[in-house]
């Protein structure tokens, strides 16, 4: 049986500094792109994690040298693709999608496999792509076989993201060493999590890649050198809106070191959030600084662009004061579980009052009780369990374990926030 972990209760308001490690979707995207690069890379400050360890893992099986640096840097050699080579994604989207374009340019067979849930996730919009770019791939979800050739001749391609902005961002970070190029052309109902290609972009251009991102839906990146990087890694705004959530939830506050004053990471949008819920947020040269209101309001926002957020926002909608309605998120269904129904499922067997809607959720907060909160193998889902735990006695979530997927030490974090038992 996994194990479960008592979710502590907040004995009264929290007042605490938080300091979040680097951003995963950050160092993800860098870790490809040095290991494309034209010369030595150094990433500083970055996430340590399940899947970036994963990713730095696909990329040494491909060639890429990556080493540790004396302060926690990760030094980045690149060196000729190779294969035969093996990549477990594990559980992240961001190796599944990131780097079946990068293997394209080995030469020989890179086999594909990674956690059971992961074998349910979305993979032939991107698998596809590659087909029509020149790649030979057999299977269209994992575990799969790409047969690369040393080369790929790279055009246009057409391709429905709907599901997944990482579909478009897999196959612009390796644009740039195809033959002609990549253009991206996006047809069907609109991409969501557009920040994280914006991210993409600006990594892209950073790097010394063109991209045209001009026309909509369109992205055009054209063939050339990566340069290589020398970047620090914003701590991930995404991992630190539970610690946010805490100060909302509790009435008290907290304060996240080294927020950016201009950032393409979706977690910002957290700021604007929590505002709406009530909070008092104050952005300076201390970070950022969340200040939780005596009793939490409804919201009715759309997540389409920060879906990643839904499981936080969730969680504090539960102990809010009206309902809430949560919209734009349909795609979460297609997530590391299907959220909306994770969501649902769990609020309710505490208690609580969520329907979902066709694109959304619907939170009429109720009294709540303990129980097992259940991970479903989501990192998101854990914290969401995890920020409950604060307000209601007797929670238990299930394998919180999980949550090392992007937080190397979620339990000892929560725990520090909260500070000393008494």
């Amino acid at each position: 049986m996994t194990q479960l972990w008592p979710a502590p209760v907040a004995a009264g308001p929290i007042r605490a500094t938080v300091p979040v490690p680097g951003s995963k979707s950050m160092t993800n995207r860098a870790l490809v792109l040095a290991a494309l690069a034209d010369g030595p890379s150094v990433l500083r400050a970055p996430l340590r994690s399940r899947d970036t360890e994963l990713m730095a893992a696909a990329l040494r099986s491909l060639g890429a040298g990556i080493r540790d640096g004396e302060h926690g840097e990760w030094l980045v050699e690149p060196a000729a693709l190779r294969a035969p080579a093996t990549v477990d994604c594990g559980l992240a989207g961001t190796v599944m999608r990131f780097v079946p374009p990068v293997a394209a340019l080995a030469e020989g067979p890179v086999s594909f496999d990674g956690d059971p849930q992961a074998r349910k996730r979305p993979l032939d919009t991107v698998l596809d792509a590659l087909r029509d770019l020149g790649a030979e791939i057999s299977g269209t979800a994992l575990p799969f076989e790409l047969r690369g050739t040393g080369a790929l001749a790279g055009g246009v391609v057409t391709i429905d993201a709907s599901a997944s902005s990482q579909f478009v961002s897999g196959l612009l970070l390796s644009a740039a060493r195809f033959e002609q190029g990549v253009t991206v052309v996006h047809d069907g109902p609109p991409v969501p999590s557009l920040p994280h290609i914006d991210m993409t972009v600006a990594m892209l251009r950073a790097a010394g890649v063109e991209v045209d991102d001009e026309r909509p839906n369109t992205w055009r990146v054209a063939p050339g050198p990566i340069r290589a990087l020398d970047l620090e890694i914003e701590p991930d705004l995404s991992n630190a809106t539970p610690f946010l959530a805490a100060a909302a939830v509790t009435a008290g506050e907290v304060v996240v070191p080294g927020w950016p004053a201009a950032t393409t990471q979706a977690g910002d949008e957290f700021r604007g959030i929590l505002a709406e819920l009530g909070a008092r947020v104050a952005l300076d040269g201390n970070g950022l600084t969340a200040t939780g209101p005596a009793e939490l309001a409804g919201v009715d926002v759309d997540l389409h662009d920060v879906g990643e957020l839904a499981p936080t926002v969730a969680a504090v909608a539960a102990l809010a004061a009206g309902p809430s309605r949560l919209r734009g998120i349909a795609h979460l269904r297609g997530h590391e579980t299907d959220r909306l129904a994770a969501l649902e499922a769990e609020i309710t067997g505490l208690g609580g009052d969520v329907e979902q809607t066709e694109d959304g959720l619907l939170i009429r907060p109720r009294p709540l009780h303990g129980g097992t909160w259940h991970s479903y193998a989501d990192h998101r889902m854990a914290t969401a369990g995890a920020i409950l735990g604060l307000r209601v006695p007797g929670i238990e979530v299930e394998d919180i374990t999980t949550t090392g997927k992007t937080i190397p030490d979620f339990p000892g974090m929560w725990s520090a926030m909260l500070g000393p038992v008494v």
